[in-house]
């Protein structure tokens, strides 16, 4: 597990923060799909083609799931989150199809202290994935808590 280098208070309106990349590989999307989203376009190479998303493509929640594979291993491990109490909105733009490659960053849009828990802070981001081609996959929004450093100092 790496160091918790991420507490409330490093969170700064504006900054962005960079994720990584993943790419949507053909077989994992048809594995999630068997298991989640069972639709043919999402199983099957030609009923993917043959749809509105041009090709074999992964289901919307892949997509999430994906972005917040980038999330944890870019932001989430290292720091003093403690979860969220939600999403405000998830829209998927763009199809991904197998192949693409993906790119997440965040933007911190808002920060406050919480009023009931004094050991926490919450953070609100705006998130966009992106494909090799710069088009915007996925967008969404949602407020993280994060312990605050001077709580876990004295803990």
């Amino acid at each position: 597990m790496p160091a918790k280098k991420w507490a409330f208070e490093d969170f700064v309106v504006g900054d962005v923060i960079e994720l990584g990349s993943k790419r949507a590989v053909a077989e994992e999307i048809v594995a999630f799909a068997s298991e989640f989203d069972p639709q043919p376009m999402h199983l099957d190479e030609e009923a993917g083609a043959a749809s509105i998303l041009g090709g074999l493509s992964a289901s919307g929640w892949h997509t999430c799931a994906m972005f917040m594979r980038l999330l944890c291993d870019g932001l989430l491990l290292a720091s003093t989150c403690e979860g969220s109490p939600g999403i405000d909105y998830v829209k998927w733009k763009k199809p991904v199809l197998a192949g693409d490659e993906l790119f997440a960053a965040v933007k911190v849009v808002a920060t406050r202290e919480s009023k009931s828990r004094p050991a926490i802070g919450l953070v609100t981001i705006h998130s966009e994935m992106k494909n090799q081609d710069g088009v915007i996959v996925l967008e969404m929004e949602n407020t993280i808590m994060f312990g605050k450093r001077a709580a876990g100092a004295a803990a």
